[in-house]
């Protein structure tokens, strides 16, 4: 449904209100869908928003289930209509649907609308990723609109067209958590305009406020928060205010200057992290509908000429956060705390950056990349939650997405943005989700998407590997190609695709697409061989092959043996001579610089890796420590930074790496489903770490797995303790995997492995 005659086609809000009616209480099955942000209410009180992002065509629906009472209820909507494509959704005709069923039969409605017109339409937008701020005079809203007894009589009916959520499919989540925090200002005082006309500049003019008034006398009060670490949420604030009051909240992920900037940084375009209200008078509740991004919050009240400028008084204050996941259902605990702070930093943002989906960041863009999703976000919600499906729908939106040629899209669904690194990257996060599941549904529901997506890649392969131009080829920020006939890194991460490929084709049992993945794979390869003997019989071989891709030609086991020792040097040198390790070092300060002399933490994901498993656990950990911990978590940051410097984004998902590392690895287990359910394989580097104890979660319904060692006198006591029965491989010693039952503790006396 939607409006019967909305006054624009863009930044529209209407209220909608159903009545029905239940002769016995029931468990009533709610399906939302809307092509614009919402929230519903039943009978005043809060009850869902949304809507899950969908490909454009594919509407999918939410649902819950609540238990309610016999009687009249009322349902009630506030939608809106972007009009505008964002990271999150395409532009859509503009509609928002609402189903109930009880005992499988459908519980009817009757619908009364109403257009907001309190809301001023495209006065700005947050960020061209984004969609509008808010900006509302709510002298022109009706009161309590959303209350039961509110007489909607006058109201029209909406026009019923678009999809029903109730036929919709699904999309498989979890409900979104709603977490409320009371909140506490850590600063207030008086505040006074200074700057231009109310539109001249809007974030500017917020910015730019007297928050002193020495000079000029108050115009009311501001207020700041600390809402402890980068969150996606609202503010939802009772004042008592004169009528005519301007109320504005503005959100920031870190201070400039002491003080909230409602500007985003990066954004490519003008940004306004803030909303607007104008107050009706008397008691009222401030509860922006859309969320927005910030670790900090800053409300301004200005009163109207003639009433006192102390005459606010805020009755509530609260902060209402929008996340996926509430608490992490992993653990990891060390004898050094800074390791601990780190594996937590690392689960708190990706907390943050969860909702409908992993999004990259939860103020800037909201966008679901691939990068961020299904490699290193995959692996730290494997290591942190036991739930997947996120990353799950994330691969499959990406194939829905896919350019005309199959190239499945790099970040989807909103504005879609090609990236060939990624598309080949999904191959192995797709195999990689897999494993962590056991979910063979997946493969299969992706064969022909795995197919056309290779299919984008065939006509650039030849002798010489994958040439350039098949999409953007991302390989890191500041990213300097290496040297040689051909770009390295993608192909290194096409070659990785193509093992994953082979073997997801072997498990589905499809022989062509099997044939074309080894024979792609295969041309690939004998190129990249080619080029590390070209580079192998230069003066300085590893410098001319340049960090990243002699990273992953170790990793991908292309560098002979005899040679690895110096490979693991010049990769350890090359860390050690950059920021934040080596203060004098360029700064990776913009996306546009390339410089050979950078790391960033996204790049550990693959890096760290390479370095544990041949015996460099020590100098990792050291790494985590100076970089994540000493540096990252410098000036009071408590979520990641997107590189080591701090211009860009502060809570970036793919940042996290230490934190699947410190599980795989500290607590040495790691999920091996696809051998089984609960199959578990054993992968302990515990380098000088003396004691280690934690949780794995289990991906499915089962619960952690408690894992606790120490080192005794001539090795390591490792100790586990299922919830359910579980298989342990390669562990150390035992001929085949090792069964376990549950509640039982099973002690192993291990070699003191490093």
């Amino acid at each position: 449904m939607w409006l019967p005659n909305p006054g624009r086609a863009e930044d529209c809000y209407g209220a909608f209100r159903g009545v029905f009616t239940l002769s016995a209480p029931a468990e009533v099955e709610i399906f939302t869908a809307a092509s614009g942000w919402f929230q519903a209410w039943l009978d005043g009180k809060p009850l869902c928003e949304g809507p899950a992002r969908y490909v454009l065509g594919h509407p999918e629906a939410d649902r819950l289930t609540l238990a309610v009472p016999s009687g009249r209820h009322v349902i009630a909507i506030q939608a809106h209509n972007l009009g505008v494509t964002t990271r999150m959704i395409k532009a859509d005709r503009p509609f928002v649907s609402l189903a109930l069923r009880a005992a499988g039969q459908a519980i009817p409605l009757r619908w009364r609308c109403l257009e907001l017109a309190g809301y001023a339409g495209k006065v700005r937008r947050v960020n061209p990723q984004l969609g509008w701020i808010e900006w509302c005079d709510t002298r022109n809203i009706p009161p309590d609109w959303q209350q039961p007894d509110f007489d909607d009589s006058a109201w029209p009916e909406p026009v019923l067209d678009g999809p029903d959520a109730a036929t919709l499919p699904l999309t498989g989540l979890a409900p979104m958590k709603r977490i409320v925090h009371g909140l506490e200002p850590v600063a207030s005082g008086p505040v006074a305009a200074w700057f231009g006309y109310e539109r001249d500049d809007i974030p500017a003019r917020f910015f730019l406020r007297d928050l002193e008034c020495r000079e000029v006398p108050p115009q009311g009060v501001w207020r700041r928060y600390d809402l402890g670490r980068v969150r996606l949420g609202r503010p939802s604030f009772l004042i008592d205010a004169p009528a005519g009051t301007e109320i504005e909240f503005a959100y920031s992920e870190y201070l400039s200057h002491g003080r909230v900037s409602p500007y985003i940084n990066l954004s490519a375009g003008d940004s306004c992290n803030l909303d607007h209200y104008v107050a009706r008078g008397g008691p009222q509740r401030f509860e922006p509908i859309t969320p927005k991004g910030g670790r900090f919050l800053e409300v301004h009240a200005l009163v109207p000429h003639g009433a006192p400028p102390d005459g606010v008084r805020f009755l509530e204050e609260r902060y209402i956060e929008r996340s996926y996941f509430e608490r992490p259902d992993g653990a990891f605990e060390c004898d050094d705390p800074l390791l601990n702070r780190i594996w937590i930093t690392g689960a708190d943002t990706c907390m943050a950056c969860s909702e409908d989906a992993m999004i990259d960041n939860p103020t800037r863009e909201r966008g679901q990349w691939l990068g961020d999703s299904a490699t290193a976000g995959l692996n730290i919600t494997c290591a942190a939650f036991a739930d997947l499906r996120l990353a799950r729908r994330c691969l499959v939106q990406a194939a829905l997405c896919a350019r005309e040629d199959g190239l499945v899209s790099g970040m989807s669904p909103g504005g879609d943005v090609f990236v060939s690194t990624f598309s080949a990257q999904w191959f192995s996060g797709c195999l990689d989700y897999y494993r962590f599941t056991g979910d063979r549904s997946l493969l299969e529901q992706l064969r022909r998407a795995a197919g056309r997506n290779l299919a984008a890649f065939e006509p650039f392969l030849g002798h010489d590997g994958l040439r350039d131009s098949v999409a953007w080829e991302f390989v890191d920020w500041g990213y300097k190609r290496n040297e040689g006939f051909l770009n390295a890194a993608p192909n290194f991460f096409f070659l990785a695709g193509m093992h994953a490929l082979a073997e997801w084709a072997r498990i589905i049992e499809d022989p062509e697409l099997e044939r074309r993945a080894e024979e792609a794979g295969g041309l690939v390869e004998q190129a990249l061989l080619r080029w590390r003997d070209e580079m192998m019989a230069r003066p300085e071989p590893w410098a001319a092959m340049g960090y990243h891709a002699a990273v992953l030609s170790l990793g991908m086991g292309m560098v002979p043996p005899e040679r690895e020792p110096e490979a693991v040097a010049f990769i350890k040198q090359h860390m050690l001579d950059c920021f934040p390790n080596n203060p004098g070092a360029p700064r990776n300060s913009d996306p546009l610089l390339s410089e050979t002399r950078l790391i960033t933490p996204f790049f550990g994901h693959f890096a760290m890796p390479v370095l544990i498993e041949r015996g460099e656990m020590d100098f990792v950990l050291d790494q985590y420590r100076k970089c994540w911990g000493e540096y990252m978590l410098a000036e009071g940051r408590t979520t990641w930074i997107e590189v080591f410097d701090p211009r860009w984004s502060h809570c970036h998902n793919w940042a996290g790496c230490p934190t699947w590392q410190l599980s795989a690895y500290g607590l040495g287990l790691w999920h091996r489903f696809d051998l089984g359910r609960q199959h578990y394989a054993f992968s302990l580097r515990p380098g000088s770490l003396r004691r280690v104890r934690g949780k794995v979660p289990a991906q499915d319904a089962a619960g952690p797995v408690e894992v606790a060692w120490e080192r005794a006198d001539r090795g390591i006591a490792y100790r586990l303790r299922p919830a359910e029965k579980i298989w342990v491989h390669a562990v150390p010693g035992a001929d085949g995997p090792v069964e376990l039952e549950p509640d039982r503790e099973a002690l192993f006396n291990l070699p003191d492995l490093r």
